[in-house]
């Protein structure tokens, strides 16, 4: 669930950090119907809903919200901050009258963040996986951009979505960037690429 606390502004679970119980937003099932819709609007389907979105990903908070209440009328804009600003993973970005996915998508397009600068990166493979990604490179199948991690933690973390016991690939990011592959840092944890030729690649040895 999604709460308001009158000091914090908004927080998911009962209480806010402060202690105060807050004034409920959203709860666990308006939360998670809520999340999905704007997960589908901003990363894979926006045409479907009429949003026009330009090449870096952007659409109009509003057209947003008119959409979002067109599918459910308790929805509303400050319940629409209420999951982007409670989201831990910084999922979305708001800027003026713009919102946007920082990462996740399936559509096509061109984000503009600042580049990586972190020497190595890692990314987490089943074993079935590795030797594949050690000859070919890591490419993205369904995303736009392959999503890697800034710490090996978050790596296997995301790995274990998928695979019970993961490999962590550690990717050369200074020398491929050096050699012209473009790395953005898209959040704290997050670094998106287009693709990770093999010889960048190698697998942590533990």
């Amino acid at each position: 669930m999604i709460k308001k606390c009158q000091n914090h502004g908004f927080f998911r679970g009962e209480t806010c950090a402060c202690g105060e119980a807050g004034t409920l937003m959203l709860n666990d099932e308006q939360t998670e119907r809520l999340g999905r819709f704007i997960s589908g609007a901003l990363r894979h389907f926006p045409d479907d809903l009429g949003l026009a979105m330009n090449q870096h990903g952007w659409v109009g908070v509003d057209v947003l919200v008119d959409a979002m209440v067109t599918r459910y009328k308790w929805a509303n804009k400050e319940k629409l901050f209420s999951i982007i600003e409670s989201d831990e993973k910084g999922r979305y970005e708001i800027k003026g009258t713009k919102i946007r996915a920082r990462y996740g998508h399936s559509v096509d397009v061109d984000l503009d963040y600042d580049e990586n600068l972190l020497p190595e990166l890692y990314y987490g493979a089943s074993r079935e996986e590795v030797d594949i990604l050690l000859e070919k490179g890591i490419r993205s199948m369904r995303q736009r951009y392959v999503h890697l991690s800034t710490s090996a933690q978050k790596a296997k973390e995301v790995a274990k979505i998928h695979t019970e016991d993961p490999v962590l690939l550690v990717v050369n990011a200074q020398l491929a960037q050096e050699e012209g592959v473009t790395m953005l840092s898209a959040t704290e944890n997050i670094v998106l690429a287009d693709e990770i030729p093999p010889q960048y690649l190698s697998v942590m040895q533990d």
